[in-house]
């Protein structure tokens, strides 16, 4: 759905297969032509090809999919030079939409920014989906490629669709990047093409030891490297629930979607009738398709497990997938692109306030009921940075350690806190809820009025109207639904309700 950058973790669920990436796309410029996914009725074993493709020993999963190329942008960056000894006011680790946001934005404010990331020119390989209204609202309409009219939803294969009126598009990546560095470019940002390996903190600045021996002093840094965590310190137990997913930009020979519609989310089932033992896996941790139709013969489809704990195997993912795209008569000719999805979802927030300052996935700034992010860290982007601006400017002689506190203060506030405890209150619930469970209710969550389930999915309420959110979705659900909710929730809104307390305190 929405992501950010490739990112290496430890995550026992996966084997050496997989490694973990928050999403990792392989992509070629041109289509592989005159290939089709082939169909079988036995169970694939899936293991890797030399050249990197996906292949069944029995019958194809994907008989073919491109293999890695990545790509750059055509830009000459300045370059940070480190013989200069000085010591710039930020250091951003990490060259993502959300570190390039906020060394842009600090940068216009007439300060010293240094961007430190290994790849600073290569093009984000991740599909982003975002609702159009979240983009108009940071002036970023000309960043998306394709929108569609609204979203559908099928919570099952009985009832009709349920038709969201609310646009959705798909994230330009080339273009979002190519503004956000012509704007640092022209703002005067550095750019050190290196990974950092290590920070020391004095008093008034840190000094970033980078893996090609070139240490880079900065009064404040910035840690938006994504879930690796390399900077931002956590002091609780890592216990996120995982939403995995896998996808493929592809040509086919038709679909059976509206090109006017995106598909949000398809918890249809019918294509697995025919094999039992994974009717039974999707009915104990249920996946739906997500599709974005750019034509009638050239889509995205990505087969999506919400939240599990542990994450579910990327195997049984794209088996899945195959099962479905049979059942809808889909016939892929070529795939553009596929990628690989793991997004940690929850658990503890960093160490509240740290010498490092984070933003996006180091941050916890996840949705934990969704797994949103890119269009809420591009929206906090001006909050950091108007921090940093304001402490670094007005208040002289302010210690490393009391600059950086200030900053995170205005990242996480405490209504900031509050509401993503209940976003975590929320996946808790989704956690424990079967495919019969999760389908009554996101047949609830979309008959809420669109404030409420807009505002739910853009982070945009606050807890007095979560409170309200929460009562409307009750009042909605189903008698069942209400019973699951009371039988499953009552602990996790415990533990909400003392993590509140203990909050306040």
């Amino acid at each position: 759905m929405d992501t950010l950058l490739k990112t290496p973790n430890k995550l026992e669920f996966f084997n050496p297969l997989h490694g973990f990436s928050e999403k990792v796309s392989n992509s070629s410029s041109s289509k592989l032509q005159n290939q089709e996914l082939r169909f079988g009725s036995k169970r694939s074993h899936m293991r890797w090809g030399r050249s990197g493709c996906v292949k069944a020993s029995s019958s194809a999963l994907l008989e073919l999919v491109p293999e890695t190329k990545k790509e750059s942008l055509d830009f000459e960056l300045p370059l940070y030079d480190p013989s200069k000894g000085l010591v710039v006011d930020l250091a951003v680790v990490g060259g993502g939409p959300a570190g390039l946001a906020v060394a842009q934005q600090v940068s216009e404010a007439g300060l010293s920014v240094c961007a430190i990331d290994p790849s600073p020119k290569l093009i984000w390989p991740n599909n982003y989906g975002v609702w159009v209204d979240e983009f108009e609202a940071m002036d970023l309409l000309d960043c998306l490629d394709t929108t569609w009219s609204g979203a559908v939803v099928f919570v099952d294969d009985q009832s009709k669709k349920k038709d969201l009126d609310r646009p959705y598009g798909r994230v330009n990546r080339k273009q979002l990047k190519s503004k956000m560095l012509q704007k640092c470019i022209t703002n005067g940002v550095k750019f050190h093409q290196a990974k950092v390996i290590k920070v020391i903190h004095e008093e008034f600045k840190s000094l970033l030891i980078c893996n090609d021996g070139v240490t880079v002093q900065a009064s404040v840094v910035l840690d938006a490297t994504g879930f690796s965590r390399c900077l931002v310190q956590y002091d609780k137990p890592y216990n996120p629930g995982y939403q995995v997913a896998y996808g493929i930009l592809a040509e086919v020979e038709e679909h059976p979607f509206d090109v006017d519609k995106m598909v949000f989310m398809d918890w249809r089932d019918s294509h697995l009738n025919n094999n039992v033992e994974l009717k039974e896996r999707n009915s104990r941790i249920p996946t739906f398709l997500y599709a974005m139709p750019f034509s009638s013969d050239r889509i995205f489809l990505e087969e999506t497990s919400l939240v599990a704990r542990p994450g579910l195997p990327m195997e049984d993912i794209q088996e899945r997938m195959v099962a479905r795209l049979r059942h809808l008569g889909i016939k892929v000719k070529s795939i553009e692109e596929d990628e690989r999805c793991v997004i940690p979802m929850g658990g503890p927030l960093p160490v509240l306030p740290q010498r490092v300052v984070g933003i996006g996935g180091t941050a916890g700034m996840v949705h934990p009921s969704t797994g949103y992010m890119v269009a809420r860290t591009l929206a906090a982007a001006p909050i950091v940075a108007n921090a940093i601006v304001r402490y670094l400017g007005s208040h002289e002689g302010l210690s490393g350690n009391d600059l950086s506190a200030e900053v995170w203060k205005d990242l996480w506030p405490i209504q900031r806190r509050r509401q993503r405890e209940f976003f975590c209150f929320g996946m808790d619930i989704l956690l424990k809820l079967d495919l019969p469970g999760t389908r009554r209710f996101f047949d609830a969550f979309f008959d809420l009025e669109p404030h409420y389930w807009h505002g739910f999915l853009s982070s945009r309420l606050f807890l007095p109207e979560l409170i309200v959110f929460g009562l409307s979705l009750f009042s909605h659900a189903s008698n069942v639904s209400r019973i699951e909710i009371m039988a499953k929730g009552t602990v996790p809104l415990a533990n909400m309700i003392k993590n509140l307390i203990k909050d306040s305190n």
